[in-house]
């Protein structure tokens, strides 16, 4: 603690104190989260543990282990981990790997401020049922995934469909546009509309920024 000494004899001396440390704000005691591991996801995360380890130990100073017993992984805070809100970052991290997107893409929650994960079923925007909703899901993803990739590029977002699921990962305007697409899809619009749609709307976001 430092002492400011302010002007005139009978000047009250004020204490200046230093920034507490992200281990002093929570008393001294680490803080954790635990992302459960589905069984799908197991094998990849095996395969790609170092990819995930190496990023969230080095450079976000948070420690990361593997509960093989409870299937999940589990994270917590170090006595030098720089800002508190690193465990979230690397939780958001390990969760978006878990819901299917590459660790290239994902790795970009720990980099950036204003990214999310949005998720929704297809049962949400309107319920189908047995060849509709293999339609549905086909109409999503295009020949080849070629309607999936137009709206990940034109809206700057990463798309994981996962049987009935949906996850979205791109900053908040991005997603809600993509959101838009994907349901206009799911309702029965044509890919070529959802297209020029597209196209009007990423012209309008290109202009704003």
């Amino acid at each position: 603690m430092e002492v400011d000494h302010a002007a005139g004899p009978g000047a009250v001396e004020k204490p200046r104190f230093d920034a507490l440390t992200p281990s002093e704000m929570s008393g001294g005691r680490p803080q954790f989260r635990k992302v459960p591991v589905p069984p799908h996801r197991f094998s990849p995360l095996k395969r790609c543990w170092m990819e995930i380890y190496t990023p969230v130990y080095e450079h976000m100073k948070v420690d990361i282990r593997m509960n093989i017993k409870a299937r999940r992984v589990e994270l917590k805070t170090r006595q030098d981990t720089p800002d508190v809100s690193n465990l979230q970052k690397c939780a958001d991290f390990v969760h978006a790997f878990m819901l299917g997107f590459d660790i290239a893409d994902a790795v970009a929650l720990l980099r950036l401020d204003d990214l999310y994960v949005d998720s929704f079923e297809i049962k949400d925007v309107k319920t189908l049922r047995g060849e509709h909703l293999s339609r549905a899901i086909g109409r999503l993803s295009g020949k080849g995934g070629k309607t999936k990739y137009a709206i990940e590029n034109s809206t700057r977002t990463r798309i994981v469909i996962a049987d009935t699921k949906i996850h979205i990962l791109g900053s908040f305007v991005n997603i809600k546009v993509a959101r838009d697409s994907l349901c206009s899809l799911i309702l029965g619009s044509p890919a070529g509309k959802v297209y020029s749609k597209l196209r009007a709307v990423s012209a309008r976001l290109a202009e704003r920024y």
